[in-house]
């Protein structure tokens, strides 16, 4: 079955929730992780498509949505209007949880909750991006293609550079952004912070 990226077009939210949620332990699924399934999309990926469109793309096999890759051009820009437009209602429907709930719904309520800051390690990096392929789409250079289309988009809008985390323990990740050029800006405790000059 053929695999084509296309850029992301409203009707493809649903799918993207359920894919950043089949994906979301690392790229393993985490579906039997959370009790509220929409919980882990409403932080990585749904504000992004919402709010920032035009540089999202979607990955389909024969139409049907099987991986994303979703950014801003400004996260400075991004972050303040996530928190006017859309940590400020989800607040209100998902209260803080108890201290002692280490709950993967927990943690992520706790990130709506922090909201987005940028990084001061990565302000001359602005933009920045979450990918993810299904077990479908994955071994195939999508990956690879995906970030490809992004980037031209970036530096299309003369988005000068791009960053990115990836967890230490996902040694295959960061061996693609390597390859990908990215080179690391910091190493933290559990995460390494890459970034690539786009122009």
């Amino acid at each position: 079955m053929a695999l084509e990226i296309r850029p992301y077009h409203p009707s493809d939210l649903v799918a993207l929730y359920r894919i950043c949620l089949q994906t979301g332990k690392s790229g393993a699924d985490a579906t039997a992780l959370f009790k509220e399934p929409d919980l882990i999309g409403h932080h990585y990926v749904a504000p992004y498509a919402v709010l920032e469109p035009q540089v999202c793309f979607t990955l389909t096999q024969s139409g049907t949505p099987c991986g994303y890759i979703v950014g801003t051009a400004d996260s400075q820009a991004f972050y303040e209007r996530c928190e006017k437009e859309w940590f400020s209602i989800l607040r209100r429907r998902y209260p803080l949880p108890a201290e002692d709930d280490d709950s993967w719904d927990a943690r992520i309520i706790r990130l709506i909750h922090q909201g987005h800051k940028v990084n001061p390690d990565c302000v001359d990096y602005p933009a920045h991006l979450h990918i993810d392929l299904l077990p479908v789409a994955q071994g195939q250079g999508m990956g690879r293609e995906l970030m490809d289309v992004f980037m031209d988009r970036l530096r299309s809008l003369s988005v000068p550079a791009l960053h990115l985390g990836v967890g230490k323990t996902n040694a295959g990740a960061i061996k693609f952004y390597e390859r990908m050029g990215f080179h690391r800006i910091k190493e933290y405790e559990k995460a390494i912070l890459f970034g690539i000059r786009l122009i």
